[in-house]
């Protein structure tokens, strides 16, 4: 790739940057979004819970410790385009595989940087979430223009369907005492690992599988996963839910898992101003009185009004930011939730033991 090559990135709202291109040369589009975490870039483009997206990595050098092939949450880089203030070439980790520029191009990921991330976050978090263009093969905007003009909009859109597993599959000890039955709506690899380090044997399900089909497996809990998209459409995850919640079996859900536990419970989401993206987000656990630092990923939350009017769930997290609601759990089921990521890869892992209430409450 030329040094000279340049790249051009076109907002929804009009706002042009130019800068150098990176990774593959070509034109992409998604939402455009931002990531406040100073490391484990890997991790978050291999997030399922990104497809769709178009990330910043706030981080003024991105791709200085290279891509190593086993720091990954799932089979592909699942981002849509990549905007940095410096995405490096040149690595100096002895344990990578490759440079992030060779990632990018096998991963067929356009990206963009020299653009000032600073300026363009605040844009974002002033104006909010909204669809963008990267090109680096036309500076056209009268075409850039009409091709972003038919980019979807992720209010309303279901891609939960689109990134999870076409088939059903194992992890863990076979013969473990415990199962866990794992629904797919973008899972990360890290969070299937939590669970078998902890002893676990899970099979991990399509989005779309009945429950009936689950049953063979006699599960003594049920894990609803991260994911892409607007969960308000996915009507057919909200039944799963409500139908897993009869059984009276404990159920743990994370981001779009918890999503839908409040949706089957009479609560709506929404979309977020800008979303919550990165390794620093203060919640306070309100059971305990401590405070954690968590890892989240999310452009949707939970109506915080309907929650507190409703009598069968109880709020157990509050972001420290912002209010919004992080945790529930219901009052009357072996069931909870929580917004953001606690098998935190990347982040600290104050939040991981969630994963120990989840097999305590599986045991008995």
């Amino acid at each position: 790739m030329s040094e000279s090559s340049t790249a051009v990135l076109l907002l929804e709202d009009g706002n042009v940057f130019y800068g150098k291109a990176f990774g593959k040369i070509g034109t992409t589009t998604g939402e455009i979004c931002f990531n406040t975490g100073m490391t484990g870039y890997q991790e978050v483009f291999t997030d399922p819970s990104y497809y769709g997206q178009v990330v910043i990595m706030n981080a003024a050098h991105v791709g200085n410790y290279g891509v190593k092939a086993a720091d990954v949450e799932s089979n592909s880089v699942k981002i849509k385009g990549l905007i940095g203030r410096n995405l490096e070439e040149r690595y100096s980790r002895l344990q990578a595989d490759n440079s992030l520029q060779q990632y990018l191009e096998d991963q067929q990921v356009v990206s963009i940087h020299g653009v000032d991330t600073r300026a363009l976050v605040a844009h974002i978090r002033t104006c909010g979430a909204m669809n963008c263009i990267i090109s680096s093969e036309t500076m056209d905007l009268a075409v850039l223009r009409n091709k972003l003009a038919e980019t979807p909009s992720m209010n309303g859109l279901e891609l939960a369907s689109v990134v999870s597993t076409r088939e059903v599959y194992e992890m863990g000890n076979p013969h473990s005492a415990i199962r866990v039955a794992v629904y797919d709506f973008g899972v990360k690899k890290n969070i299937l690992n939590c669970l078998t380090r902890r002893g676990a044997y899970v099979r991990v399900y399509p989005a779309k599988t009945a429950l009936e089909q689950i049953e063979d497996f006699n599960p003594h809990g049920y894990f609803i996963s991260n994911g892409p998209g607007d969960p308000a459409p996915m009507d057919y995850g909200v039944k799963t839910v409500k139908e897993i919640l009869q059984k009276g079996k404990p159920m743990f859900g994370i981001c779009l898992g918890h999503q839908l536990l409040a949706m089957a419970n009479g609560i709506p989401t929404f979309k977020m101003h800008h979303g919550h993206r990165g390794l620093n987000h203060p919640v306070k656990n309100i059971i305990t009185g401590r405070s954690e630092i968590t890892t989240q990923n999310h452009g949707f939350g939970i109506d915080p009004e309907a929650v507190r009017q409703s009598s069968a769930v109880e709020i157990t997290h509050v972001n420290l930011n912002d209010d919004s609601i992080e945790g529930i759990r219901l009052k009357d089921k072996p069931a909870f939730s929580v917004q953001y990521h606690p098998e935190s890869t990347p982040g600290p892992h104050d939040s991981r033991y969630l994963f120990d209430e989840f097999i305590g409450m599986m045991k008995g």
